[in-house]
């Protein structure tokens, strides 16, 4: 398989593998077990179950034989916009999984992917002083020193 030659054929191949992904099923009838009336429901039967977007596979998917040789298309191709959005779409989903309860896969993904901690991020390196004069004004009435000195 060549590389995508236009920014639609990247969408278009991107848009194959992520429909691709969301696995395949038909929708069955199912009579429900606690049922006296028999009644029946569509419920969803598999044939092929959901997969994880992975990027190595959308890469593949989309023609490379490296994430290198990907890299350097999304860096230096006029369709890298185009490809950097394929990419964002598969960071999307490790950032869905974030919300989910074991993290932790999705952490180590988006890591690989540039992402960083906040704590990571170093501090601005601005070494201009500035000079910051208050002046405080007293206006209105006198503030009470205690208790005693309060009129009602």
């Amino acid at each position: 398989m060549q590389k995508p030659s236009t920014a639609d054929e990247i969408i278009a191949l991107t848009d194959e593998y992520f429909e691709y992904i969301q696995g395949d099923y038909k929708m069955v009838p199912k009579v429900a077990k606690d049922s006296k009336t028999g009644e029946t429901t569509l419920e969803k039967e598999w044939m092929r179950q959901p997969e994880a977007a992975l990027i190595s596979e959308l890469i593949l998917k989309l023609g490379f034989n490296s994430r290198q040789e990907f890299d350097d298309y999304e860096s230096n191709s006029e369709f890298g916009w185009a490809a950097k959005r394929a990419r964002l779409r598969v960071e999307a989903e490790y950032e869905r999984r974030l919300h989910q309860q074991a993290p932790t896969g999705a952490i180590f993904a988006l890591k690989s992917l540039g992402w960083h901690e906040r704590g990571n991020i170093a501090a601005p390196q601005d070494t201009t002083v500035t000079k910051l004069q208050i002046e405080i004004i007293h206006t209105g009435p006198q503030l009470a020193g205690n208790e005693k000195d309060v009129l009602l």
